[in-house]
């Protein structure tokens, strides 16, 4: 009962720190409501543009506003494996729009930029700012004013939450989002660590990376592992984005096929032309919200949403803290174990019970709003459920299963793998962080040692190879925050201090940068706001001083004399480099305008 009191406090609490910007953003969505689903308002000219290319019939249901037009955001491209599966994701959303007597246009496309593909590259730098390009490119797709709704086709980092931003900008049209599913399961993710970790020693060939990569890596779909993809399909399902079974269904199969042409039809189900008008930007309310931020710690879900919850909340009006998300984290159980808080992949964790089984379980103790509006209509309830191929060809839904499939993988309330969420926020004389706990072992989760001070995470791989990293320290890498190069993951730097501390050293992590996804068994903290580059604190500090990192109280400090610490000159870093090559020079006015990392790090308005 204590649980359910917290998160309805927090929950409320969100909502009076919101209620004069929720209040502005939904009059207007409700202005926006008044003037658009009726394309009488387009001139003759506009309209003729936006339906040359329709048949005789669609022009004539199109110019009458007899129909309701569905717009596809599609983040497609061919050459990475999430995205990939869209190619025929139109074509069956047109079909299924043409039974349901209406029709669906691909209003737009956004880039898709792949966080695997850039680790430790220059492009990297470009990775969290992709975020809100893809929001703006949603919004100029949709600003055509041609739409009764809108499905949004994207699966991973930045991209769902681009468009998440983009769909509750325009708040007030219908917003249902399609998953493409993982891939499935290839080489086991911590097989592919090993050998990540014998080619880091040298013990290894390139030949041998590679072919592991590549088994694991291997066809259509999402990575396997619990990274921010597979993050952000969790929280499309339960913030109730997602028709309810849809997240964790392979590309290429006929259920996966069905669900696509289901979500289409649904998608015009509640426009407002129908009897069941739901808008997106008044059906996302603090109650999903806090949804979203429970399926996260219930999950172990990636550190990257303790940037982009905050920055999606703040585009409904909806002002989210990183405390708020701390204190929900002592409130939330850890039910799930997937790479890397544990052996299994995605396809595991849906064949024990997946997110219908975790929703049940999460809505049965109190722990979840069940009250919601969702793209499915009234409840979250009717998520508890397992989808599957109909006779007819169909979706067909039933219960969850009462018992986990596999309780090494997925966990009942009643035998959770720990008591809290698997993120938690520090805080102390450096500012805030974000650490991830729930794959670090208990026995790791305090640290104190003296620091190893880094302006790159060039720096601090090359003292690696050249054997300096020696005995227990902690690893401060900064100058990677917003401002400074565009907050680029690290993540190359886990197979580094996997070894170190595999090998018996005691290390860990400071960083004003990010982190993979993947990234979890060295204890890291992320996030560090300010950053160096604002004059933060952690441009303070110096070689061999002792910081203490103790994720269980939530602290993290240097321990050197506060006025001695006060008097310190800040650390400067040539940024130059940052500057220029791989479109980082077209991305300057964003390193100028962004935002904190625990504001939500966008570089408009909003956040």
């Amino acid at each position: 009962m204590t649980a359910r009191r917290d998160i309805e406090a927090i929950t409320q609490r969100i909502r009076q720190r919101s209620k004069a910007g929720r209040e502005a953003y939904l009059g207007r969505i409700a202005e926006a409501s008044g003037r658009s689903a009726n394309r009488a308002v387009l001139g003759c000219g506009n309209l003729a543009h936006g339906f040359a290319v329709c048949s005789p019939s669609e022009k004539i249901a199109l110019g009458g506003d007899r129909v309701p037009n569905l717009g596809i955001i599609t983040s497609y491209n061919d050459m990475l494996s999430a995205h990939q599966p869209f190619e025929t994701f139109p074509a069956l959303i047109k079909e299924a729009a043409r039974e349901a007597g209406g029709i669906a246009q691909v209003a737009g496309g956004v880039p898709a930029m792949c966080d695997g593909v850039t680790q430790g590259q220059p492009g990297m730098e470009l990775s969290l700012f992709s975020r809100d390009v893809i929001a703006m490119a949603a919004a100029i797709g949709l600003s055509h004013n041609m739409f009764d709704a809108a499905v949004f086709l994207g699966v991973c980092d930045k991209i769902v939450p681009g468009l998440v931003i983009g769909a509750l900008t325009f708040g007030h049209l219908p917003a249902v989002f399609i998953p493409a599913g993982p891939m499935t399961t290839g080489l086991a993710n911590d097989e592919k660590a090993k050998v990540r970790q014998l080619y880091a020693e040298g013990k290894v060939g390139r030949a041998e990376l590679l072919e592991a990569e590549s088994k694991s890596y291997h066809g259509p779909g999402t990575c396997t592992f619990y990274g921010t993809a597979n993050s952000n399909q969790m929280l499309m399902e339960i913030m109730g984005l997602h028709t309810p079974g849809a997240s964790f269904v392979n590309p290429g199969t006929p259920l996966r096929e069905a669900l696509t042409r289901e979500a289409a039809k649904r998608a015009l189900a509640i426009t407002a032309l129908g009897n069941a008008y739901t808008p997106v930007g008044r059906m996302i309310d603090e109650r999903s919200i806090v949804n979203g931020v429970v399926g996260l710690h219930a999950t172990g879900g990636s550190t990257n949403h303790t940037i982009h919850l905050i920055a999606m909340a703040a585009a409904g009006g909806i002002s989210l803290t990183w405390q708020d998300i701390s204190d929900l984290s002592e409130a939330v159980p850890l039910l799930a174990r997937v790479y890397p808080n544990g052996l299994a992949d995605v396809n595991h964790f849906h064949a024990a019970g997946g997110l219908g089984f975790l929703i049940r379980e999460l809505l049965d103790e109190g722990l979840l709003h069940e009250d919601v509006q969702t793209v499915w209509g009234e409840g979250l309830r009717p998520y508890a459920v397992e989808a599957r191929l109909g006779d007819d060809g169909g979706v067909v839904r039933e219960a969850a299963p009462l018992k986990s499939g596999d309780e090494k993988v997925l966990a009942p309330v009643s035998q959770a793998f720990q008591a809290t969420g698997g993120l938690k926020v520090l805080g102390g004389n450096l500012g805030h962080a974000v650490i991830k706990t729930s794959a670090v072992k208990p026995e790791r989760r305090v640290i104190e040692a003296p620091a190893k001070v880094f302006d790159s995470q060039q720096a601090l791989n090359d003292a690696f190879k050249a054997g300096t990293l020696t005995g227990d320290f902690i690893a401060v890498v900064r100058f990677q925050g917003p401002k400074a190069n565009g907050m680029p993951e690290l993540h190359k730097l886990t197979t580094v201090l996997g070894i170190l501390q595999d090998r018996g050293q005691r290390v860990a992590l400071v960083t004003d940068g990010r982190m993979s996804g993947a990234s979890g068994k060295v204890p890291a903290a992320i996030h560090v706001t300010p950053e160096a580059v604002e004059d933060g604190p952690i441009a303070r500090i110096h070689d061999g001083d002792v910081i203490r990192l103790d994720a269980d109280a939530g602290t993290l400090e240097v321990l050197v004399p506060g006025t001695e610490f006060a008097l310190r000159r800040t650390a400067d870093a040539d940024l130059i480099g940052n500057e220029f090559g791989f479109g980082r020079e077209l991305f300057a006015g964003f390193r100028q305008l962004v935002g904190r990392a625990d504001h939500g790090a966008a570089a408009f308005g909003n956040a």
